[in-house]
């Protein structure tokens, strides 16, 4: 059984989708939610669904051990980014290289980086007068949205789109694709 944590740090809709996902899966497991924010939707989702937490604080995040030792003690092998908005330290990295993916809500390497994240990312796309964003879902290296590619999928952005709206579009993308693309990746790592 491959043992999986959720990283997130709000409301954690992408984090049900993915656990609705792998409820009965054969050999996948989320066996840990992982969040930075007492009170965050994602904790409740996580006592109603029966999985254990982890509450993580700063200092031992970026300067301590990064939570490896706490990860390991829970057999967590990948770990999948589902709204979680702390850059990945890199002692986190190197533990899980290429055993780590991300969700971005735009279609990187354009609308990534440090505050590149929800609404500023919608606001930033129609700024620019774009014609269709999407969604990448990515490896996790030690630079924000960074890591190689693994899948996007796109939407058309219209005249009448705001940063509310194309944000809908964007979370039905994010639903419809994440939980199974993160299943082909984690499967990729058995074969």
């Amino acid at each position: 059984m491959i043992k999986v944590a959720i990283f997130a740090s709000g409301a954690g809709s992408n984090a049900q989708k993915i656990i609705d996902h792998f409820k009965d899966h054969p050999s996948i497991k989320i066996s840990l939610i992982v969040c930075n924010k007492p009170g965050a939707g994602v904790l409740g989702i996580a006592d109603k669904e029966n999985i254990p937490t982890l509450l993580i604080e700063k200092e031992q995040f970026f300067r301590g051990d990064h939570y490896v030792h706490a990860l390991k003690a829970h057999d967590i092998s990948f770990i999948i980014l589902a709204g979680f908005l702390w850059k990945i330290p890199g002692g986190l990295v190197e533990a899980f290289r290429g055993h780590i993916i991300n969700i971005h809500p735009a279609l990187l390497p354009k609308y990534g980086g440090k505050g590149m994240y929800g609404q500023f990312v919608h606001a930033a796309v129609i700024e620019a007068a774009e014609k269709e964003s999407g969604i990448t879902i990515h490896y996790v290296d030690e630079q924000y949205d960074h890591g190689s590619t693994i899948f996007q999928a796109t939407c058309e952005i219209t005249p009448s789109d705001t940063p509310e709206t194309l944000a809908q579009k964007i979370h039905a993308l994010e639903h419809a694709h994440f939980p199974r693309v993160a299943e082909e990746v984690i499967l990729q790592l058995k074969s």
